[in-house]
Formats: C-alpha cells, structure tokens, sequence
C-alpha cells in the first residue's frame, strides 16, 4: 500500500523547480490560469516551492506546440537538469499535443522529470507507460497534494495516486484535504484586481451521480461529495465583491444539493454580491428551498437532461423523471429565473427521430437556451468500454465524438449536428417546435432537403 503523510510538509530548502504547464480549451473571458491549474500551483507556493506556471489555449489561432516546448526549456534554465519537474494536465483536447511535446522535450535533451496528471491519466487502467513512454509519473486523482509531495524530493517517493512508470500500478486516486488547500483566489495566483471580471470557481468536488459517459467520478466508483469549507468560500466571496467580480461560472458537477449550496448563496446574497451566478443543477434536486434561496442573486441554473428517452437514459445511466423535469420548469417560468438545458446527441439506443423529440419536448417546455452536444468517448469511462456493445464508431476530428452505432448512420448523425448549430443561432429566440427548429438550418449541399415532406 502506497503510503500518505498525514500532514503537507514544506519542500526543501532547495526545493526542485516545477514548470507547471496548461494546454487549455479556453473562452475569450477566461482568467489567464484555469482553475484547476491554478489550484495546484497555490498548493505549491504555500509550501514554498518553486514553481513557474503557464497557460496556452489550444483553440486559438495562435497556438505554437514550439512555442511550448521552448518556453520549458527556457524556464528550466538555472536549475540543475535533474532537479526539474514538468507537469502537465492532459485532457481529450490536447492528449495529442502532449504526446508529441514529450517527445520533443527528450529530443531536446530534457533531463528532468515528465508529470502527467489530469483527466486521461486518472481515468486510464494499466499500461499509462505504453501510452506516454517518455513520462517518468503519473498522477491519479486530485494534484494539489500529489504534486506538493512530489516536489519535496528527488527520490522515487511512494504517495496515494502517484504512479512511477516501470513499477506496479496500484490503479489509485490521490486525494485532497479541502479544508487545507490553499485557495487560489485568496493567495492571489488568479489576480482579480487585473480586470478579471470573469471567473470559473468551486465550492465542493464530486458528483453522486454515475453518468456512464462522464469522468466526475472515480473509476468504477461514486465520487463521494466533499464541500470545500464555507469560511474559506466566504473569504472568497468578500474577494469577489471588493475586486468587481461580475460573471462566476460554478463548476461543481451538481450545486443544488444539500445545506452546504443553501449556505453559499445566502452567504452571497449577505455579502451583497451583484453579478451572475451560473449553477449546473439536477431536476431531482430542484425543490422551493433551493429556488428560494435564488431570490435577490441573478442565478442561472443550467440542467443536463441529455435525452427524454428511458431506452438511451438507461444506456448511459442517467435516467431523468420526466413528471419532475416538467415541474421544475414550470416553477422556473413562474418565478423568471433564467435557466438552460443541455442534451445530448449520439448517445446508444438514440435515433435521428429520437433525438428530434427530445429538442421538440425542450422546445415545448419553452426551455430558453437549449444547447445539444455531441458524444464523445472520454477515457476510462464505462461507456468508452463499452463501445462494441452499442457499435459506437468516432470521428477522426482532433476532439474525436461518436458518429455512427447500431442505431443511427453518419448522414443521420449530420443531421442531429445540424439541429444542434440550429440550436446555437437561436438561443434565447428558439422556435417553438422541432419542425420550426428545422427551418433554421443553413442550407448546404449536405442539408438540402432534409426536412421536406419527401425526406
């Protein structure tokens, strides 16, 4: 059994030099360092460490792989090479960018040690070494402490979730103390008084659902809720309203559960916070306490129903109580709290005219900003091992996303993506039905006539 201090101990007096590095999927008004990044370097610069930490957007034009791999080398000059870290988040966006960045690294002489850490790692089963052969460890779970643990020696340390590539993998995820991790916000790595009026915040990890398509959980496990404690959120909070924050985007997988989300937003409403606050919730969980505690903050609530179908719910282990989703809306209308929905296309069991009634029963709902996502296989997840049994075949697009099964055709595919852009151009303005959805795609030599009375 892989062994645990009880306590964070500070690094060395000399402690290694960490190069944190974030190949991001980022929005125009995202803060420079994503949270999750931002996290892990707090944790480290609480302990003293010395660590240096960058953040490239994948999705723009100017992203340089080059660039990356100079901007290592340059910041690891100074530091003996071997006392080195980089550590890297690898996700399905930019795993094939990391893998040619660590080559490219050992090409270039890089003599210190490969991190990887994130969603494809935490998720992969064994044989992370045949995957990243370059990697030296391999973080599991939650970074903040694995990597603070990491940094106070050179030696091979044995620590819950850390991996080392040749010995015996263990399979386990490294956990957080929420109640002793610094806070990114309050230790000023992501600055507030810059003009960030935009932020994406946390207050509690896990999620009780088990979504077969989703990672917010551990492997073959519920990912048990842990609240990140309230007079660190409130100390936050403060900070938010002093600094002019104005749009926070909470990431917590499911907000409106439980006391702890009560306490946060009347803890809001006291400190007298004026901006946005954007909360994903369950329908299950939507009852008037919650929806009371809403009043007097400008909320907006976003649902993951993903289909309306108990064959496809059932596929992917997120089954939806229709009577309850029809009500909770019903109580949104009449109270005007703003909201949105999210759905799914490609999913097992679904069909083209699966998918159709699924946006006309949001559509009908008067669901004022439905968005729809395509599938897509994220790593470890119990659907990506199941593909074979629902036929799921995916793109070759960079992000890949499921475009065929046993019950759907890439042409009938295309159509549910056209559907989606419809979605996109229209919201807040959506049509009424799916038929008048239909009259809103762009014509193109692939949609032509796809919604006539022949098709």
């Amino acid at each position: 059994m892989f062994a645990q201090t009880a306590e964070v101990k500070r690094v060395s007096p000399r402690p290694r030099r960490i190069i944190l590095m974030s190949i991001d999927w980022s929005r125009e008004k995202d803060p420079r360092l994503p949270l999750g990044h931002a996290s892990i370097v707090a944790a480290l610069r609480q302990v003293g460490g010395d660590v240096q930490a960058f953040s490239f957007a994948i999705n723009q034009a100017a992203f340089s792989e080059e660039c990356i791999l100079w901007t290592i080398l340059d910041s690891a000059r100074g530091a003996e090479p071997e006392q080195v870290d980089v550590g890297i988040g690898v996700y399905v966006w930019n795993d094939r960018v990391v893998k040619r960045l660590l080559v490219a690294l050992r090409r270039n002489g890089f003599k210190g040690r490969l991190i990887l850490g994130g969603p494809q790692i935490s998720y992969a089963g064994a044989g992370l070494e045949q995957l990243y052969p370059e990697a030296d460890a391999f973080v599991r779970g939650y970074g903040e402490e694995a990597m603070v643990a990491l940094a106070s020696s050179s030696e091979r340390i044995q620590f819950v979730g850390v991996h080392w590539a040749g010995q015996v993998d263990s399979g386990l995820q490294a956990q957080a103390r929420l109640e002793t991790l610094a806070s990114p916000f309050l230790g000023n790595v992501i600055d507030l008084f810059g003009g960030q009026r935009f932020i994406r915040w946390e207050t509690q990890r896990g999620c009780p659902f088990r979504c077969s398509f989703c990672q917010h959980r551990e492997a073959g496990n519920r990912l048990r809720r842990r609240d990140i404690p309230l007079v660190r959120l409130e100390r936050e909070i403060e900070l938010f309203v002093r600094s002019g924050v104005d749009d926070i985007a909470v990431l917590d997988p499911l907000f409106n559960l439980g006391d702890h989300a009560l306490a946060v937003l009347r803890t809001f409403l006291r400190l007298g916070y004026r901006g946005r606050l954007s909360l994903q919730c369950h329908f299950s969980t939507l009852d008037d306490e919650f929806l009371d505690a809403c009043e007097g903050l400008d909320v907006r609530l976003e649902f993951g129903l993903q289909t309306i179908h108990e064959r496809e719910a059932r596929a992917v282990e997120r089954v939806n109580h229709l009577g309850k989703v029809m009500e909770g809306i019903c109580k949104l209308h009449e109270r005007g709290i703003p909201f949105e929905v999210s759905i799914i296309f490609g999913l097992p069991e679904q069909t083209l005219e699966s998918f159709r009634r699924t946006v006309d029963f949001c559509l009908r709902q008067r669901v004022p900003v439905l968005k729809a996502f395509p599938l897509m296989l994220l790593r470890g997840t119990s659907l990506e091992r199941e593909r074979t049994r629902w036929g799921l075949e995916e793109s070759s697009e960079p992000i890949p996303s499921v475009i065929r099964s046993h019950t759907f055709d890439e042409q009938e595919w295309r159509r549910m993506e056209a559907l989606a852009e419809a979605l996109r151009r229209t919201e807040g303005e959506h049509p009424a039905c799916v038929e008048a959805l239909e009259e809103c795609v762009v014509p193109s030599p692939d949609t032509a006539g796809w919604w006539s009375p022949a098709a």
